[in-house]
Formats: C-alpha cells, structure tokens, sequence
C-alpha cells in the first residue's frame, strides 16, 4: 500500500494501480466528494490508468449525479462495487447507467482486484 488517508466521509486505501474506498456509515455521497477523488487521481495516478473500488462495508446512500462526474477522470479505467448486501447490489444497477467507464459488482474484494488489474493491463490513456 502506498497511503491511507481518512477524510470526513471515507478511507481511503492508495495502491500502485488502485484505489480502495471505505465510505462511512450514513454517508450520502455526492457530486462534491469528487474533488477529493480528482485530487487524488492527480497526485497518486498521473498518466496513467487507475481503478476505484469501493468496498460497501456500510450502509450509505450514493447520488447517481456523482458518477457523472467520475466519468470524467480520463484515466480512470474501471470501476468495481464489493458488496455482500442484496440492497447494494440491486442500487448498482441504477448507479451503472451513470457511469461512462467498465463497471462490475462483486462479492469479494479479491475478485475486483484482479478483474480492476486486468482491465487497467490492456488500458492506454492519452497524454
């Protein structure tokens, strides 16, 4: 791991190739909290590609607007959901058509990382 950084709503854990998002209890989520992602994107990923996974530990709400803006983050290359919870899984359904980037749910942690590795293997951004 490359840093773990608390913020208000979130921990985040930085990777060479990703980033893993704990976002806390209660939490909704919205476009604002992009900025926070953004930064890191630049300072942790710059020119090349990365992915977030978010690993739904807690019950929170998300604001599908959010994602709009996430699909802006050039070299933001997939985007995995680690849920265990029927209810989460079926609110990324919704959530997916939002987002303009590979996008998958899974069950384990594992199982995103290497799925989130694959993809970011065959990737290529512009410079």
């Amino acid at each position: 791991m490359r840093a773990a950084l608390k913020y208000d709503f979130c921990e985040f854990s930085i990777f060479k190739n990703f980033i893993i998002a704990v976002i806390n209890e209660g939490e909704t989520v919205s476009p604002k909290h992009n900025e926070v992602l953004i930064k890191l994107a630049k300072k942790y990923f710059k020119n090349r590609p990365f992915a977030y996974i978010t690993n739904r530990i807690h019950s929170y709400a998300v604001d599908p607007k959010v994602y709009l803006e996430t699909s802006k983050i050039e070299n933001l290359v997939a985007f995995a959901v680690v849920s265990q919870q029927e209810l989460s899984t079926s609110n990324t359904k919704v959530e997916k058509m939002f987002l303009n980037k590979p996008y998958k749910n899974f069950i384990h942690l594992l199982d995103a990382i290497h799925w989130c590795e694959n993809i970011i293997t065959t990737s290529t951004i512009e410079e």
